[in-house]
């Protein structure tokens, strides 16, 4: 299969990239600059000079492929619904050259968008009003139009070597306050999954998933972020200590609205549906790897 996909030189797409060449697929890949196009030669796959902000040449690529990964996201804190946006005009334009061809469109989302009594499962919807959730709704709306349209839903945490997302993050907050700290009890939960289980996932989901599914990239249900907390402390040789949740933004600054987030959630339909079972250590078990803390 001939696969388009965009953020092919992200974090997770990086992964994804070898995943699918090691599986017999060509793979296309968007590149912003000379540097995203060498590494994706490098890597045995093809680049597509282009970005988010042209949906008529994402839609160009799209209609070239046999199927489509959709990876990229601009992950702007400061304006969140503009990067929203932006994927929203993505999904839209790639989908509608798709449409009525049969061909799989994965498209990325998070399990953190997704509120529920519990742990969230695929079941659940996104959230009325979240950043992710027209572009989830998009998405679905394309099954009804002959196309093989799903979502994946990331953990917070998609994690591994090279991780530039929350965890390095919290680490970075720590070694410059002399602290890790949680907020309040830290009973709070987030979910983890290794980058490379989050590519064989991918993979799985381009030669099986049937249309208008939702796939959670999840690999433990819920860890509580003082455990993650204890785990910084312990490696940077700094004291753990809890912060009162009035207290989150001036200690975590931006990260401040994540760090109290309760998000467990469950990936037993996604497992049972394609077989898929993550190899990959867990979120707490990675960092007691000691790589995120290398200089």
């Amino acid at each position: 299969m001939r696969v388009f996909v965009t953020g092919a030189t992200g974090f997770v797409g990086s992964a994804v990239v070898p995943e699918l060449i090691a599986a017999g697929h060509e793979v296309v890949g968007l590149a912003r600059s000379d540097a995203a196009e060498a590494s994706l030669k490098s890597a045995g796959a093809e680049a597509y000079r282009g970005s988010l902000d042209d949906p008529e040449g994402l839609a160009r690529a799209a209609a070239a492929a046999d199927g489509v990964i959709h990876l990229a996201f601009i992950h702007d804190f400061t304006d969140i619904y503009a990067a929203g946006a932006t994927d929203l005009r993505a999904v839209e334009a790639m989908g509608a050259v798709l449409t009525g061809s049969g061909k799989p469109f994965l498209v990325t989302s998070g399990t953190g968008i997704v509120r529920a009594d519990g742990a969230v499962t695929e079941e659940d919807g996104p959230a009325p009003g979240g950043h992710r959730t027209a572009s989830e709704e998009a998405t679905l709306a394309l099954a009804e139009r002959g196309v093989r349209a799903c979502l994946v839903r990331l953990a917070p945490s998609v994690h591994g070597r090279g991780d530039q997302g929350f965890v390095p993050r919290l680490i970075g907050i720590a070694r410059a306050k002399g602290v890790s700290a949680y907020l309040g009890d830290g009973a709070n939960r987030w979910t983890g999954v290794h980058r490379s289980d989050a590519a064989r996932l991918y993979r799985l989901a381009l030669e099986s998933a049937p249309a208008g599914t939702r796939l959670h990239a999840t690999d433990e249900e819920g860890v509580p972020f003082r455990d993650i907390a204890a785990v910084i402390g312990r490696h940077l040789d700094v004291p753990v200590v809890s912060v009162p949740g009035e207290g989150a933004q001036d200690h975590f600054g931006w990260l401040g609205r994540f760090a109290g987030a309760d998000c467990p959630s469950s990936s037993t339909r996604t497992r049972g549906l394609l077989g898929w079972e993550p190899q990959g250590p867990g979120l707490l078990a990675d960092l007691d790897e000691g790589h995120y803390f290398e200089a």
